[in-house]
């Protein structure tokens, strides 16, 4: 963090724009602006008050007039990095804005790096590391619900489940070393009972955030829902049924869509990434032959496969061929092109495993919102709420199943041994996976590289 120097960045997206925000923060904030900002009403900013504002103009070395803002300032730590911070609002537009952040950085202000604002909220004690891996997933979030539940997480839900169970073992491993260090008390078939009875609640609390897991990476990430099916079936016709607008090109001519297409829509607040895919069969053409192998692989990626059939046609030894690479993945199949007479029967069907199997029409819509409730119901059980705890962070769940882990293995020792402190052994390093989840024990290398995936002027 270079003894956490003054930094600054851009905050917002670059591009045209009313507004645009650079961000400085560190203890020379003020001095850095007192040089380049002139106050309309000719005051200095130096007594200025925190969450003050004050109108001006920011002045190159000539006292040239760079553009008309308006700066505001939060004083430490009552700021977002619990560092003097100010806040220079300018106009938007490319030039404007790197304008402002150029005399900012003559002035020996170090331009920030990816996520810096933010890891220094982090390390300054503001904010856990939950807490700072949520501002990104608010940023990304594609639906209202995944807003919701990175803004949970960001005001500290899961910070404050986890330091609870935390506690909680802290007081088995209090109990168990008292046990230890006092063997004359006869203790420790007592204290066994206690902990095994202690460490189930707990492995149960942990069991029911683990089992959030696979609904909360949906949430934060999208469910990657890949259309397959031959050449001129209506996947390009259903991607632009499933998102209400003209994405992909529809023709007649098999092989029109040569290249994968991506596309978020929203069912019930679940953000769903459609990927509209080249239809898969043999070609000798070599751009949709590398248009089938993305195809390809795009399924073995997905978390739901949608098969589309001509059911105006029969059923072919390619459909059958498809539907075998796909059969240990979770997929339904659509039968499009129910407005004609369908000519895939129901003997054809029984030879399939797979029951979501649904009629639509692409071309009319008919079938379409049933699909949608479908999508919904393969994945989250019910109405989906985030009222409670849902874990959406990859390396949150791997924290919680390496804790599960160890403390599974502490109850087998307690149930078969009397060595109570070696059962200590696995609890401490449950206590120790767990606070990798809030970054209270988490190696600085990976802190490094948890907020080099964040923006730049965050």
């Amino acid at each position: 963090m270079k003894d956490f120097d003054t930094i600054g960045a851009i905050s917002t997206s670059i591009g045209e724009g009313g507004i645009a925000i650079v961000r400085i923060s560190g203890d020379k904030a003020k001095d850095v602006v007192e040089k380049i900002f002139q106050a309309k009403n000719g005051q200095s900013i130096k007594d200025m008050k925190s969450y003050t504002m004050k109108y001006g103009y920011i002045i190159d070395e000539n006292n040239n007039h760079v553009d008309e803002v308006i700066v505001s300032f939060m004083k430490g730590p009552r700021s977002f990095t619990a560092e003097d911070t100010i806040e220079i609002n300018c106009h938007g537009g490319v030039v404007a804005t790197n304008k402002v952040l150029e005399q900012i950085i003559k002035q020996g202000v170090r331009l920030a790096e990816p996520g810096e604002f933010t890891k220094r909220a982090f390390l300054n004690g503001r904010i856990d590391l939950s807490q700072a891996e949520a501002v990104i997933d608010i940023i990304n979030a594609k639906t209202d619900l995944s807003m919701k539940s990175a803004l949970m997480q960001s005001e500290g839900l899961i910070s404050k489940e986890i330091r609870g169970l935390r506690e909680k073992l802290l007081s088995t491993i209090a109990h168990i070393e008292a046990t230890v260090d006092y063997p004359e008390d006869d203790l420790e078939e007592v204290t066994s009972e206690m902990a095994i009875r202690d460490l189930d609640i707990i492995r149960k609390e942990i069991k029911g955030f683990i089992e959030t897991a696979e609904e909360g990476k949906i949430l934060r990430e999208g469910l990657s829902t890949v259309i397959v099916g031959k050449p001129n079936v209506g996947k390009s016709s259903l991607l632009n049924a499933l998102t209400k607008e003209n994405r992909a090109i529809v023709t007649d001519i098999p092989g029109t869509t040569r290249d994968v297409i991506e596309e978020y829509i929203n069912i019930s607040g679940i953000p769903i990434k459609i990927i509209d895919t080249a239809g898969i069969r043999e070609t000798d053409d070599v751009v949709e032959k590398i248009g089938v192998e993305r195809s390809r692989a795009k399924i073995n990626d997905a978390d739901l496969i949608i098969l589309i059939l001509d059911s105006s046609n029969e059923l072919t030894e390619e459909d059958k061929e498809i539907i075998n690479h796909i059969s240990n993945k979770k997929y339904m199949i659509l039968l499009n092109k129910s407005d004609l007479n369908s000519k895939i029967t129901q003997k054809d069907l029984e030879n399939i495993n797979c029951t979501n199997i649904y009629n639509i029409s692409a071309k009319t819509g008919e079938g379409i919102d049933e699909v949608r409730t479908a999508i919904k119901d393969m994945f989250f059980k019910g109405e989906i709420s985030t009222n409670n705890v849902i874990i959406t962070n990859t390396r949150h769940k791997e924290a919680l199943l390496r804790a599960y882990e160890c403390i599974e293995s502490a109850i087998n020792t307690l149930n078969y041994t009397f060595a109570i402190d070696l059962a200590s052994i696995d609890i401490r390093n449950a206590w120790t996976f767990l606070g990798e989840i809030t970054g209270d024990s988490l190696e600085e290398n990976i802190i490094d590289k948890i907020f080099k995936d964040f923006c730049l002027g965050k």
